[in-house]
């Protein structure tokens, strides 16, 4: 007996592990570069591929290129992939999701968390404005699968961090069963990105603590 069809927002794929890495210092430092983070973003959804290609997507040289991989290759991030052509030298992203935690100390540690949270906006930022640009030419059933919503809520910090929790929660659980990115997928099925953003309304809490915000 065949196994059933599964009804609209069912997946036929079983819940499995998201590999992650959680970088050191010294790691997240070479993380915090654009490049980088775009090329580890560009292996992760689109698959393996080579410093030619990845340059010519971004309108670099490849020698500049080659240079970021093998920085990403360092610390861990990418890795090289098994190809059938060993003219060409062919990387794949090392995990799926990047984790850092954030800073809970001050000085070298903190700068280092802003300065990745920078790049990453930066890089969000663009995706975004893309995104849009591109919106209107979308098939109105991903036009209305869209959004960009802006809510606010008074909150205890207890609440708030349990609410990013939770919310993290059911979008990493929808991760585990849908195909792994840079693999083939059903057609139906496209890399669907959520970026989410919590933070306290600006201006509304002390910069440190012991101030009194005067």
């Amino acid at each position: 007996m065949k196994n059933p069809r599964p009804q609209p927002g069912q997946s036929a794929t079983a819940p499995r592990t998201l590999s992650r890495v959680v970088p050191d210092p010294t790691a997240l430092k070479a993380l915090t570069h654009p490049v980088r983070l775009r090329m580890l973003g560009m292996l992760r959804v689109d698959g393996p591929a080579t410093a030619t290609q990845l340059a010519a997507r971004l309108g670099l040289n490849s020698g500049a290129t080659s240079y970021h991989l093998r920085q990403l290759a360092q610390y861990g991030f990418i890795e090289e992939a098994p190809h059938a052509s060993r003219r060409d030298r062919w990387w794949r992203a090392s995990h799926e999701l990047t984790s850092v935690p954030a800073s809970e100390v001050e000085g070298e540690a903190l700068d280092l968390d802003l300065a990745f949270n920078q790049a990453i906006l930066s890089l969000q930022v663009g995706q975004m404005q893309q995104a849009l640009e591109e919106y209107a030419e979308l098939p109105a059933e991903w036009r209305k699968a869209s959004t960009a919503s802006d809510i606010i809520i008074p909150m205890t910090v207890e609440q708030a961090e349990a609410l990013t929790r939770r919310l993290t929660d059911i979008i990493l659980e929808a991760m585990r069963v849908a195909p792994p990115l840079g693999e083939l997928a059903p057609p139906d099925m496209v890399p669907f990105s959520i970026m989410l953003h919590a933070f306290p309304y600006p201006g509304r809490l002390p910069h440190r603590e012991g101030d009194d915000g005067s």
